[in-house]
């Protein structure tokens, strides 16, 4: 059993008023901020010609710890934001008031780990944690965000690695991808599921008859449901039972309307919850991107050539991508409920298994070789697919002799779906070509230090991170980049050809902090001069929400362990960037039309004909991008009732890794949201009055205090 959190915590405002005053509050104490900055001197930047927003950087909360993902997901409440430090196992409360001078003023920490964080738009906190034994069921643990002192108000059990909560759009239930990941040495896998907990009305706990539990024991042999082949379903099987449940791990939830999106990571998958039931309705395999059409090309190798590695983004006829997305978010357009996904990829190495291998050493280790007839047959070679990280249990032929084809973790992209599973946009090879563009010396370059190509073998810039959000009439993505950092932005006004807008990465090159840490006297400093690395999590702010009145995000990095607040400037409204120094500059590389201007077509194979949908473009007016017209879809797929949309506004303010989202927009076009802009509460008006009554206070002071030394005198 989880050992309960105990913690007492300060609203951000008040924290600052007392810190100032020299007062602390139910016994935490606040952290020393460095002195740092973490803004780079020449923030990389490069936008469409045409792009109606622009990011810049307005401040960043640092925490100092390189590479512990001392800073991962958001939430945001008023103006703190509460950003899980897995490294220290608390969430951490930061005032954001003065957006450009964070502040961390308390902290709520335990004894278990804390993956995520959601806040209800009344102020109800949510957290999950994982037990100190991740096999073990975790916990969900509600705090009152409106709470000076922030007393916990109690948890309730859930399954194993809880990953993952948010708050649906009408604060009734919390949801809990639980993820239920093998023990290291794969001794033992737990289930994965999806806890619903019915939330009450008001700030208070659940308790515990009201969690239910959707699991996927329907869906095992002889079930009453059916699993569709497509979904991966791999490796040992430590315990005899439910081998189908124990394989399946829920990573990221969405909602849309009354049903939750579950991402099924490595099985390449989504999971639909029905939340009133709290029962898994089906699962929609994603089948495989075919990086052998044009415009869905990548750079496969990191020696090509050996010693002086350059940008090659090419396709291979007969490799495959899995999607296997991380992030999950939704957004409505004309009526339509539509998911999103930032397409990561991840393998699974628990113990002796390994599900991944370089494409030079199959027919090697037990593993079969490449079929001889294969179109790959003769791009094995280091320069082309040699160093390629794939997926062994995908490509085999019937026999399972020799592979027929092969499959990469990812689809470096991010895409479009229809609630029913089938393909609407990907957006190919945008991604490396933009930030070709953008950084060619650094062109996918790992996030703990600075290289050229050096993810080229692997998943290439990572998409991990992914919200949605509207800037003024105009629905965009954005996704953050694992790997070599920044956030690029799309205009979805078309759900079929989303439009490349702008990127904006907070991170200098020339300093390599993996290199260089343990040899400089001030490592602190050292990583702040990187700025931003790995972003984990984003959370997106109306204009209406922000501290500064325009749109922004605010980013945890695990990497750089820094809490980062971005400006999103509207540029059709004559919106300020909140970088002055920096305001209208392109980055480096920056061409007008930078990695948007190719085809970008996919092959989506969640159907039995593994030619469908194949060579569906849709122009994107400067950026391309495959199109999915349903060939493969349900009569019913494209009609998804959209009530999702109109319930959007009555819920939660913050789910964890996207705390979105918008309203709607002149063009038809709607974005999801966990809520109504962030309210003021009775705790602020109390805040106002005592700073009053201090500078009155002050004053007075200094008044009589000018009186003695004129009588002294």
């Amino acid at each position: 059993m989880t050992i309960p959190l105990s913690a007492k915590t300060l609203t951000a405002s008040t924290a600052a008023l007392l810190l100032a005053t020299g007062f602390t509050v139910g016994g935490t104490v606040p952290s020393t901020s460095p002195a740092h900055a973490a803004e780079v001197d020449d923030p990389i930047r490069s936008s469409a010609s045409d792009a109606q927003i622009e990011m810049g950087f307005l401040g960043s909360h640092e925490t100092g710890q390189f590479d512990e993902s001392a800073a991962e997901i958001t939430a945001v409440h008023g103006d703190t934001v509460f950003t899980v430090n897995a490294q220290a196992a608390t969430v951490d409360v930061i005032d954001v008031s003065d957006p450009t001078n964070p502040q961390k003023v308390s902290e709520i920490t335990g004894t278990g780990v804390a993956n995520s964080i959601s806040i209800r738009e009344d102020g109800l906190g949510v957290i999950a944690l994982e037990d100190e034994d991740k096999t073990q069921p975790g916990t969900v643990m509600f705090f009152d965000a409106n709470d000076p002192e922030a007393d916990i108000l109690g948890e309730v059990p859930v399954g194993s690695l809880p990953d993952m909560v948010t708050v649906t759009p009408d604060g009734a239930h919390a949801l809990v991808a639980n993820e239920g990941e093998p023990a290291d040495d794969f001794s033992t896998d737990p289930e994965g599921s999806v806890s619903v907990i019915d939330l009450p009305a008001e700030v208070a706990a659940p308790s515990d008859s009201d969690v239910h539990t959707a699991d996927f024991h329907e869906f095992e042999d002889g079930g009453a449901k059916t699993l569709p082949e497509d979904v991966r379903i791999f490796g040992p099987t430590p315990e005899e039972d439910l081998p189908i449940s124990r394989n399946l791990e829920p990573e990221y939830i969405t909602v849309a309307g009354d049903k939750a999106y579950a991402t099924l990571q490595e099985a390449n998958a989504i999971a639909v919850v029905d939340i009133a039931s709290a029962s898994v309705e089906e699962i929609l395999p994603l089948g495989l991107k075919d990086h052998g059409q044009a415009g869905n090309g990548l750079d496969a190798s990191d020696r090509d050539p050996e010693d002086a590695p350059t940008v090659n983004i090419s396709e291979y006829e007969g490799l495959k991508g899995a999607y296997m997305p991380d992030t999950i978010s939704t957004f409505t357009s004309g009526g339509t409920d539509y998911l999103v996904t930032a397409n990561e990829g991840d393998s699974r190495e628990w113990g002796d298994f390994v599900d991944a291998a370089r494409v030079k050493d199959l027919d090697e280790d037990g593993l079969a070789p490449v079929c001889e007839t294969s179109p790959l047959a003769d791009k094995l070679g280091d320069a082309d697919l040699g160093r390629l990280n794939i997926i062994t249990d995908l490509g085999l032929n019937d026999a399972g002799d020799c592979y027929e084809e092969l499959v990469a973790f990812g689809a470096r992209s991010f895409s479009v779906w229809t609630t029913d599973g089938k393909l609407v946009a990907d957006s190919g090879d945008e991604f490396e070509k933009l930030t070709a563009e953008a950084v060619p010396e650094f062109f996918n370059s790992n996030h703990s230090e600075s290289n050229l190509e050096g993810r080229s073998d692997d998943k290439g810039p990572e998409p991990e991170a992914l919200t949605i959000g509207q800037v003024g009439e105009t629905t965009y993505a954005f996704v953050g980049f694992e790997r070599i950092g920044g956030i690029a932005a799309f205009d979805l006004s078309d759900p079929s050809a989303p439009k490349f807008a702008t990127y904006f990465n907070n991170r200098d090159f020339s300093v390599s902090v993996e290199d260089e840490i343990e040899d400089v006297s001030d490592p602190a400093a050292l990583l702040s001069s990187a700025g931003d690395l790995g972003p984990e999590g984003i959370t997106f702010l109306g204009a209406d929400e922000s501290p500064t009145g325009e749109a922004a995000l605010v980013v945890g990095n695990e990497v750089s362990g820094t809490t980062s607040l971005y400006s999103v400037a509207d540029l059709a409204n004559g919106g300020d960037d909140g970088d002055d120094e920096n305001a209208g500059a392109d980055g480096a590389g920056d061409d007008e039309n930078a990695g948007t201007d190719h085809d970008a077509g996919a092959d989506h194979n969640a159907g039995a004909d593994d030619n469908a949908n194949e060579d569906a473009q849709a122009d994107a007016g400067g950026s391309d991008f495959a199109a999915n017209t349903g060939s493969n879809a349900d009569s019913n797929g494209a009609g998804s009732d959209s009530q999702g949309s109109s319930d959007l506004a009555a819920g939660s303010t913050a789910s964890t890794d996207t705390a979105s989202d918008a309203g709607s927009s002149a063009d038809g076009s709607e974005a999801s949201s966990d809520g109504d802009p962030l309210p003021r509460t009775g705790a602020d008006l109390g805040q106002y009055l005592i700073l009053g009554g201090i500078a009155v206070g002050l004053i007075a002071l200094g008044a009589a205090a000018f009186f003695l030394a004129r009588r002294r005198s």
